[in-house]
């Protein structure tokens, strides 16, 4: 693998780095450097952002024949290059878990911390409960006072699922920025 260094990058990609919360390089910090690879060059992630990837791939595991979800629970739309029932290598799985995530993030960056969070919660529920929920309205009025709120989304018609339960939990105290 051969290193690629940045001396300054240019500025819309620290600002592309910052809405993803992708690292960016300064002189000082030459040596992170970033990745050739065969597709171009790797993006280096938050600890964050690495820690909301993780929890998605603990809980939803590599989907394999599992109707319209492929990968990481990646709902598949009409029109994208994937079909219902694909079968994903593992790098494929975890390369389009980072681009919805990476979408999500984008989609929610007027939350500032709270984007991945949020992010996190639409990637499991989708965008519309997210945008229907009292977490969303809450952290819209400036209150960030959600714990019981996020833990809710445990249920699964009507009844609590204990995993999921423990997935929010997780999520929360993983991803949630205090004040």
């Amino acid at each position: 693998m051969k290193k690629v260094s940045l001396i300054s990058a240019p500025p819309a990609y620290s600002r592309l780095c910052h809405l993803f919360k992708v690292a960016t390089l300064s002189i000082a910090a030459m040596t992170i450097g970033l990745s050739a690879t065969d597709s171009g060059v790797k993006k280096i992630y938050s600890p964050e952002f690495e820690q909301a990837v993780s929890l998605i791939k603990k809980y939803e595991g590599l989907h394999r024949n599992h109707g319209d979800l492929i990968g990481y629970g990646h709902k598949v739309v009409a029109g994208e290059k994937y079909e219902s029932g694909s079968n994903l290598s593992e790098r494929q799985a975890d390369a389009l878990l980072r681009a919805d995530l990476e979408k999500l993030c984008a989609k929610y960056r007027s939350f500032g911390k709270d984007s991945l969070i949020l992010s996190a919660l639409a990637y499991n529920c989708g965008e519309g409960t997210v945008a229907r929920s009292t977490i969303f309205r809450k952290l819209k009025e400036g209150d960030r006072d959600i714990k019981d709120n996020y833990i809710s989304y445990s249920k699964y018609r009507g009844k609590t699922l204990q995993q999921l339960k423990r997935r929010r939990i997780e999520e929360f105290d993983t991803l949630y920025i205090p004040d």
